[in-house]
C-alpha cells in the first residue's frame, strides 16, 4: 500500500520535464560547426591538449562535451572520460590521487585515448597545477586533458605552454538569434521582435543569460517584449534613460534629482545600469571634444566609487552636477 501510495506522489515525466531550464546544451555535432579546426582534431583522432578560455555562457563546456560524444560511444563514456569541476575537490591530493590513476591506467578493450575534463580550472590551486604538469607530460601517450577557465591569467604559464588554447569570445548576434529562435518554437513563446533583440542586447553574448531570461519573462509576463524583458531583469529601458538625460541636461538640479529619484523607486532601477547606459548615449550625442572628455571622466569617478560600496543617493548628485557644469560648459563654448 505505502508503495502504491508513493508511485501516486511522484510526479509524472512531462511534469519533470517541464521542471527544466530550457534547451540545455545540447551537446551534438552542431556545436563544433562554429570551431573547424576542433571538428578537424576529431575527424583525424589527434585531439592535443586542450586549454578553452573564455566569459561565461559561450560554449566551452558544451563543446568540449560535444568532442567526448563524437569520440566515445554512450557505454564507454563513463571509463574514459573524467570530468571534475570546481565542485569537486580539486587540490594536489586529487592530482596525485584519482587524476593520476585515471590518466595512468589504460582500458582494456578500448583503443586510443582517455579525456580527462578539468572544468574552471583557474579555481585549482598553484600547487595543484604545478603538480599536473608533470602528469600532462608523462602520460600523453594514454590521456588528452581539456582544461576550461573564464581567466586565462589564472593558469600557470607551464600549463598554458602544453596545451593548445583556444578563446571563447561573446557570441554574436548572428549566432544567438537562430538558437533563441529554435528555442521559441519548441515551447511556442510568444515574442516581438523587439523583445528578440532586448534579449540579444542584455544577454552580451551569454546564450546561458539569454535562455535564463527568455524563461523569466515568459513565466512572470506570458509575453516577451522590450518592456517586458527590461522590466523582468530591472534593466532601465531606453525611453527611461532618455528621460533622464532630459532632466539632467534640461531641468534645474532639484527637479532632476526628484524626477530620477522617483524613477528609481518605481521601478527598482540601479544607478550603476542607469550610469552605463547613459555612458552610450554621451557617445551618441554630439558634445564638443573637451566637454565629452570632462564628462567621461566624471562618469568613471562615479563607477569607481560605485563599485567600492559608497552611497547611491550621493553619487546620483555627483553624475546630476557633472550634467549640469557640462550644460554651463556647452553654453559657454557657444
Amino acid at each position: 500500500m505505502e508503495t502504491a501510495a508513493l508511485k501516486q506522489q511522484e510526479p509524472p515525466a512531462a511534469a519533470k520535464i517541464r521542471n527544466l531550464p530550457w534547451q540545455l546544451p545540447n551537446t551534438d555535432g552542431a556545436l563544433l560547426s562554429s570551431r573547424p579546426s576542433v571538428q578537424k582534431f576529431i575527424s583525424e583522432d589527434r585531439l592535443p591538449h586542450l586549454l578553452l578560455y573564455g566569459p561565461p555562457g559561450t560554449g566551452k563546456t558544451s563543446t568540449i562535451l560535444a568532442c567526448a560524444k563524437q569520440l566515445y560511444k554512450d557505454k564507454e563514456f563513463g571509463s574514459m572520460v573524467l570530468e571534475l569541476n570546481a565542485s569537486d575537490d580539486r587540490g594536489i591530493d586529487i592530482v596525485r590521487g584519482p587524476i593520476l590513476s585515471f590518466a595512468s591506467t589504460r582500458t582494456i578493450f578500448k583503443k586510443g585515448f582517455k579525456l580527462v575534463i578539468l572544468d574552471e580550472a583557474d579555481a585549482m590551486t598553484q600547487d595543484a597545477q604545478n603538480a599536473l604538469r608533470r602528469v600532462i607530460e608523462k602520460f600523453t601517450e594514454n590521456t588528452r586533458f581539456c582544461l576550461i577557465c573564464n581567466y586565462l591569467s589564472k593558469i600557470i604559464p607551464a600549463l598554458q605552454s602544453r596545451c593548445t588554447r583556444f578563446r571563447f569570445g561573446p557570441l554574436t548576434p548572428e549566432l544567438m538569434v537562430p538558437r533563441l529562435e529554435h528555442v521559441v518554437e519548441e515551447e511556442k513563446v510568444d515574442i516581438s521582435e523587439d523583445g528578440m533583440k532586448a534579449l540579444v542586447t542584455l544577454s552580451s553574448g551569454d546564450m546561458r543569460r539569454a535562455l535564463n531570461i527568455l524563461q523569466s519573462t515568459n513565466m512572470a509576463f506570458g509575453k516577451v517584449t522590450e518592456e517586458t524583458v527590461y522590466t523582468c531583469t530591472g534593466h532601465p529601458l531606453k525611453s527611461d534613460i532618455a528621460n533622464i538625460l532630459d532632466w539632467m541636461l534640461n531641468q534645474d538640479f532639484t527637479t532632476a534629482y526628484r524626477n530620477i529619484t522617483e524613477l528609481k523607486t518605481l521601478k527598482g532601477l540601479a544607478l550603476h545600469d542607469i550610469l552605463t547606459e547613459v555612458h552610450l548615449f554621451v557617445h551618441r550625442v554630439d558634445f564638443p571634444s573637451s566637454v565629452r572628455i570632462h564628462l567621461l571622466t566624471k562618469m568613471a569617478d562615479i563607477e569607481y566609487r560605485l563599485s567600492v560600496g559608497t552611497n547611491e543617493k550621493i553619487q546620483l548628485s555627483s553624475l546630476i552636477a557633472a550634467f549640469q557644469v557640462t550644460r554651463d560648459l556647452i553654453v559657454a563654448e557657444a
